[in-house]
């Protein structure tokens, strides 16, 4: 019998008071798999990501990890249990050190071995390293959202939620956050990437989802990274 997805939607709908902002969101993510998920402002692409991790409550539908459901976990037991969420804008302490915020990962651990639980984070971005004492406020852009990524890393997740990791960056330190988002997948961690860069997702992902009004449009796959107007036609859907 084939091993569940890591990470599993059916039928998921989300509302804020009576407005359904995302329904009937069906999509699956394995060990190892980029999944993106791209559409205009406002589709419900972040929402869905906050769904999963159980700050906006699931209205209808299930979410599943490793084929248990997530319904009514706190956000939390859903950390806890190997979810992490890198959140838009980065979010991270300015006024406390690049290891004091990293440190902050180890809350939602979920392995205790003998390594030195902070190396995944300085393996994959060595400047964080070499700037482990530096205040985060001090680092560019680029160097904060590698920092954003290396904090959900020290948890040791099983799935990794991204919303928008390349919003605010220069082009070069675009390509190094999606050349790290393809070094993250061969680790195993399953991966749901939020973006509003479409070719450099639909190129990435092993499979992007098109979100429009609340509901998926298309499904894109890499072949079809250079078919601007598929993808254009997708979003105007």
């Amino acid at each position: 019998m084939p091993e569940p997805p890591v990470l599993e939607l059916e039928g998921v709908e989300a509302r804020y008071g009576t407005v359904a902002a995302v329904r009937g969101i069906g999509l699956s993510v394995a060990e190892g798999e980029i999944v993106g998920l791209i559409g205009p402002n406002g589709a419900g692409k972040s929402t869905t990501l906050h769904t999963i991790m159980g700050l906006v409550p699931l209205h209808a539908g299930e979410i599943r990890l490793r084929g248990r459901t997530l319904r009514r976990r706190s956000p939390e037991a859903i950390a806890r249990s190997g979810v992490a969420l890198v959140p838009e804008g980065r979010r991270i302490f300015g006024d406390f050190s690049v290891e004091e915020n990293l440190r902050l990962g180890l809350a939602a651990r979920r392995s205790r071995n003998g390594r030195d639980p902070l190396e995944p984070a300085y393996d994959l971005f060595p400047v964080l390293k070499e700037f482990r004492r530096r205040q985060a406020g001090a680092l560019s852009g680029g160097q904060q959202q590698q920092l954003a990524i290396g904090r959900a890393l020290v948890a040791d997740p099983q799935v990794l939620l991204l919303d928008e990791p390349s919003l605010g960056l220069a082009p070069l330190a675009v390509d190094s956050v999606f050349e790290a988002l393809g070094g993250i997948r061969e680790r195993g961690v399953a991966i749901l990437l939020v973006e509003q860069r479409a070719l450099h997702t639909v190129a990435l992902a092993d499979r992007t989802h098109v979100l429009v009004g609340g509901e998926l449009r298309l499904t894109l796959t890499p072949a079809d990274a250079h078919d601007t107007d598929k993808i254009v036609a997708a979003y105007l859907a």
